[in-house]
């Protein structure tokens, strides 16, 4: 089995690219891929994400706002979580395409009127949506970036447990992961990229760029 952690911004639109992409490979071939989105928000990926829009980065007030709204963007993520994943990975498409896509400013009325479009439940979103389960699941998301090294997203890290290897490989940045997507781009040859990649991996170093390594 395939497992794939994959690092966002919850209101980045590069970011829904990637999510679409793979959610499409993942139904295409029919592949047994444990997807896992994974919001967060860091210094890094504000920054970041100020660059992407052609914010200046000494604008302090636009960062402070940014950081608000990824941050509360993301709890709204994983309490949509909490209703199925699928439930929880409409929500945030559904998010990235109206903040990235359309355009629209984050409300907290938006987020209702996302989780209502997805079939979720309101008040069980409402709910969940101020718990401390919540927020120290939010917490628990950005431990795990950091302790896999994630700086930039979208980031990926992938674990084929087919070859008893428990190694992950970390491809970081947009360009890096289209370029996999685009070269591998049949079950047979994501399969064979993944287990070459994975296999000795002590011995071995990447063979890509520096946006991908071992972990």
């Amino acid at each position: 089995m395939i497992e794939i952690y994959l690092f966002v911004n919850p209101i980045g639109k590069k970011c829904l690219s990637i999510e679409r992409r793979i959610i499409d490979l993942i139904d295409k071939y029919d592949m047994k891929i444990q997807l896992r989105l994974v919001p967060i928000m860091n210094l890094t990926t504000v920054s970041e994400f100020m660059q992407r829009i052609g914010a200046s980065d000494k604008d302090l007030q636009l960062r402070t706002e940014l950081s608000q709204e990824i941050h509360s963007a993301a709890l709204d993520v994983k309490a949509a979580q909490l209703q199925g994943k699928k439930r929880g990975r409409d929500f945030l498409v559904e998010l990235q395409q109206a903040i990235g896509e359309q355009q629209q400013p984050y409300s907290k009325k938006m987020a209702i009127q996302l989780i209502k479009k997805v079939g979720g439940d309101l008040e069980m979103f409402l709910e969940d949506r101020h718990s401390t389960f919540v927020k120290e699941a939010f917490l628990t998301d950005q431990q795990i970036a950091n302790e896999m090294e994630i700086t930039s997203h979208p980031s990926a890290v992938i674990y084929n447990y087919g070859e008893g290897c428990d190694a992950g490989i970390r491809i970081e940045g947009c360009d890096t992961i289209h370029q996999i997507l685009d070269t591998y781009n049949t079950k047979e040859s994501l399969i064979a990229f993944l287990e070459s990649q994975t296999k000795n991996a002590a011995a071995r170093q990447p063979e890509i760029d520096t946006h991908l390594s071992l972990i």
